[in-house]
C-alpha cells in the first residue's frame, strides 16, 4: 500500500530520535515559557529546561495526569492565547465534568497529517469513498477523522453515529470503500443487511479476538462467515490529539504505529513510574512534541500496552504498540465510550426517588457489549407504592417507576452519551462487599 509521507514515516530509527530530541527540546523550553502549570513542576523537580538535551533525558521530567487538565478546567492549560485558537473539543471526564482540549491552524494540521497517515495505513487511497460513522460534535472522532481522510484525498460520508438501519441503507446505496467504525457494530451490519460488506474498514481499539468473530472468521472448512473486510486498528486520545496517535497497517496487523515525529512514547511501570524496556507491559506515556494550543509532557494514558521496534513488513520505522490489554485505572470502555463509576455516581445525584447505590453490570453477547444499571430506590418511595419485590430484588416498572427509571435513562444518556438499560432495585438488594462498601462495576466481559 502507499504510504501517505513516505519521507518521515520511513526514518532511519537513529534520524528519528534526533529529530524527537531536537523537538523535545524545543517543546520543554516552550512550555515552560507559556505555562505555568509546567514551570512551577519543572522548578519543584528542579532542572533548568536547558538540562533536557535529548529524549534520553525524557525521565527527569515530571508526568502530567487527566486530574490535572480537570483541575484546569476548561482553559487553565492553555500555552496559546484563546484569540489563536481554531477548535475546542472536550472528552467525557471521570466527575462528569468534559476535559477540554484545543487546537491551533497548526494543530488542526498535524491532526490531519496523523489521521491521513493512518487511513493510508489501513489500506485507504486517494478517490475511495469513506463511511465515517464516528460521532461528530465535541468528541474527536467524527472530525478529527473526517480531516484527515479529506487530506488523504478521500470522498467522506459524515453519517456519525448511531442509527443502525440507516447505517446500513446508505452502505448498501452508496458501497463505500473504506468505514470507520466500533469493530462491534459490524455483526448487527451484516445481520441487517443480510449480505456480507466486502470492504476495507479501520476501527477504533478493539481486542483481537472480538475482530476476528466480528470480520474474520471462517468456519471448519475455510469458508469465511464474517464480513470480509480487512479491519485495522486506529488508537487515539483527545487529550494528546483525537484518532490517528498510531495505526495498525493493513500488511502485518501486528500492532500499531506509533507516529513518532509528533508524539514521543514510553511505558513505564504503573506502580512505580520507572520506564520498562520495549516489550514489556505497562502504562503507555506520551509526550506531545508539536502541539501549540496544549502541548502535554509524559502524559499518563491509563492505558496498557508494550513497544516492538522490530522492523516491519510495510516499510514504516515508527515504533508499534501492541493492542490496549486493559486499563490502570476505574475506567470502561463500554460500545467506544469512556465510562468512570463516578461519572454514573454524579448524574444519579439530584434525582429523586432513589439512593447512591447502584452497580453497573457489563455483559457482551457475542461482540455487542451491553450495560445494564441496577439502581436501588428510596425507602420512603417503595414504601409509598407497596411495590411487590420479585425474587431478584428487581421491581416492577409501572406507575411512579416507569417515570423514575426514564428520568435516570435520560440522565445517564445527556451526561454519559450511552444509553443503558436500567433495573429498579428494592432497597438493600444492590450487591455489597463485606466491608458495607458497594461493589459499584460487575465486568462479566471474557476479556
Amino acid at each position: 500500500m502507499p504510504i501517505f509521507n513516505p519521507e518521515l514515516e520511513t526514518l532511519p530509527p537513529d534520524e528519528l530520535s534526533r529529530l524527537q530530541s531536537e523537538r523535545l527540546t524545543k517543546l520543554v523550553a516552550y512550555v515552560d515559557q507559556r505555562m505555568p502549570f509546567y514551570h512551577d513542576a519543572f522548578a519543584k523537580a528542579g532542572f533548568e529546561p536547558g538540562d533536557i538535551r535529548s529524549i534520553d533525558d525524557i525521565s527527569r521530567l515530571p508526568f502530567t495526569r487527566k486530574s490535572d487538565l480537570r483541575d484546569h478546567y476548561p482553559f487553565g492549560l492553555l500555552a496559546v492565547p484563546r484569540r489563536e485558537l481554531r477548535r475546542v473539543h472536550a472528552s467525557s471526564g471521570t466527575t462528569g465534568r468534559p476535559t477540554v482540549v484545543c487546537y491551533t491552524r497548526h494543530d488542526l494540521d498535524v491532526f490531519s497529517e496523523v489521521v491521513a497517515r493512518s487511513l493510508a495505513a489501513g489500506g485507504a487511497e486517494p478517490g475511495m469513498m469513506l463511511h465515517n460513522a464516528y460521532g461528530y460534535g465535541l468528541f474527536t472522532g467524527g472530525l478529527g477523522l473526517h480531516g484527515g481522510a479529506e487530506r488523504l484525498g478521500l470522498n467522506v460520508v459524515p453519517v456519525s453515529g448511531g442509527g443502525t438501519e440507516r447505517q446500513v441503507t446508505l452502505i448498501i446505496d452508496f458501497k463505500p470503500d473504506v468505514i470507520a467504525c466500533n469493530t462491534v457494530v459490524c455483526p448487527d451490519v451484516e445481520r441487517s443487511s443480510g449480505s456480507s460488506w466486502r470492504h476495507s474498514g479501520t476501527d477504533q481499539p478493539a481486542l483481537r479476538d472480538t475482530r476476528r468473530r466480528a470480520v474474520d472468521r471462517h468456519d471448519s472448512t475455510g469458508c469465511h462467515r464474517g464480513l470480509g473486510v480487512r479491519a485495522t486498528n486506529i488508537y487515539g486520545l483527545s487529550e494528546i490529539i483525537g484518532p490517528g496517535v498510531s495505526q495498525e497497517c493493513v500488511e502485518a496487523r501486528d500492532g500499531a504505529h506509533l507516529w513518532e515525529d509528533h508524539f514521543l512514547a514510553e511505558v513505564v511501570d504503573p506502580e512505580s513510574g520507572e520506564p520498562l524496556p520495549d516489550g514489556d507491559e505497562g502504562e503507555l506515556v506520551i509526550t506531545t512534541l508539536t502541539k501549540e494550543a496544549m502541548p502535554l509532557i509524559r502524559y499518563r494514558t491509563g492505558d496498557r500496552c508494550s513497544l516492538n521496534r522490530e522492523p516491519c513488513a510495510c516499510g514504516r520505522t515508527h515504533v508499534r504498540m501492541s493492542m490496549i490489554r486493559g486499563r490502570t485505572d476505574d475506567m470502561l470502555i463500554i460500545r467506544g465510550i469512556n465510562v468512570y463509576p463516578t461519572q454514573i455516581e454524579a448524574a444519579l445525584q439530584g434525582i429523586e426517588g432513589i439512593v447512591p447505590h447502584y452497580q453497573l453490570v457489563v455483559t457482551r453477547d457475542r461482540t455487542l457489549d451491553e450495560a445494564e444499571l441496577q439502581v436501588e430506590v428510596a425507602e420512603s418511595l417503595f414504601d409509598a407504592i407497596g411495590a411487590e419485590v420479585l425474587a431478584s430484588g428487581a421491581l416492577p416498572v409501572e406507575g411512579q417507576l416507569t417515570g423514575l427509571r426514564e428520568s435516570i435513562d435520560r440522565r445517564m444518556r445527556d451526561m454519559l452519551g450511552l444509553r443503558l438499560a436500567i433495573t429498579l432495585l428494592a432497597p438493600g438488594a444492590a450487591p455489597r462487599s463485606e466491608g458495607g462498601k458497594l461493589r459499584r462495576v460487575s465486568d462479566q466481559r471474557q476479556i
